[in-house]
């Protein structure tokens, strides 16, 4: 870890920890008292705390934190396989998968770990990965706290094959909501997506912004690269950009698929939504040698019920 040293904020932590399982953590911190928490498990953004101390990402109560059960909450990392369309295991083996401290990573831009505290992470195929998923890569994803409590992930998949392989890939993201009845998504209006619930059936949104009165589980294709996601009660709104992500999972499971969960409390629906950026309707195919990158850049602002201020605020940050 010492190889960023030299550009961390002085005032910025980060600190090497473990949880109860002894699985390693890390817990980046800013000047101002925002935290965020990453677990080797997964390679996941377990907590994302602001300077108040306010969680702003849900993890559920019945949370299993043992791999190689993937944790329910925070951002897991799904790769090489969204959902269960390939021969993979749900979501890819990424998210289960114990991750390493990248030491010496390829460069990124200075503006992606001046002045915030980062770690960067390295997941490699086992024996038993390249059995089920034939394929040699370099997984990376660096960690980013800002000063002002902004958190970002970037991933970079690099081909280390001597053939081409296709994945899909999606940042899993877990928000915490007051109540989900209450949330809208706004950027999504006027897209096509394909509907979970009815077999892919493609559809166009039609509303306004996107709410929430019974299960959801679609997939926004072509989509902006910022969307908001407001909590009225709270009266703040998650700005969420991305680049390389071109598709938008929204997910809710509502009252049924909650009770069928063994590690999803019957009632926690109402507290989280998850809006991923993803690739998944057109995979990324990589030849010998090749790198992709994708990013998700996390902030949170007040907002006020005022819709046309919050898209001037949402689109002028």
């Amino acid at each position: 870890m010492g190889h960023s040293a030299a550009v961390w904020d002085c005032k910025a932590a980060v600190e090497m920890t473990k949880d109860w399982n002894g699985i390693d953590h890390v817990v980046l911190r800013s000047p101002q008292g925002a935290s965020v928490r990453v677990s080797m498990h997964g390679g996941q953004v377990t907590s994302w705390r602001n300077e108040q101390g306010e969680e702003l990402l849900f993890t559920s109560s019945k949370a299993i934190f043992k791999p190689p059960k993937a944790v329910r909450g925070g951002i897991p990392i799904c790769f090489p396989q969204f959902g269960n369309c390939g021969m993979l295991e749900q979501h890819g083996f990424a998210r289960n998968k114990i991750w390493t401290v990248d030491d010496n990573p390829p460069p990124l831009p200075s503006t992606d770990s001046q002045g915030k505290s980062f770690i960067d992470l390295l997941l490699k195929p086992s024996e038993e990965d390249i059995k089920g998923w034939p394929h040699s890569f370099e997984l990376r994803l660096r960690v980013c706290l800002a000063a002002n409590g902004d958190l970002s992930l970037i991933s970079r998949v690099r081909n280390i094959n001597g053939k081409p392989f296709s994945f899909s890939f999606a940042y899993h993201t877990y928000l915490s909501v007051s109540d989900v009845s209450e949330v809208r998504i706004e950027g999504l209006e006027t897209l096509d997506y394909l509907d979970n619930l009815c077999q892919r059936e493609r559809f166009t949104e039609q509303g306004d912004a996107v709410t929430f009165e019974s299960e959801v589980d679609r997939i926004y294709l072509s989509s902006p690269n910022v969307i908001a996601v407001l909590d009225h009660e709270r009266k703040r709104t998650f700005v969420i950009r991305k680049e390389g992500l071109p598709d938008v999972v929204v997910w809710n499971p509502w009252e049924k698929k909650s009770k069928a969960m063994a590690d999803f409390g019957d009632e926690e629906y109402k507290q989280m939504v998850c809006v991923n950026g993803a690739v998944i309707e057109k995979p990324i195919t990589l030849k010998p040698g090749e790198e992709w990158t994708g990013r998700l850049d996390l902030s949170v602002v007040r907002s006020t019920f005022c819709s046309d201020h919050l898209d001037f605020q949402t689109r002028g940050l």
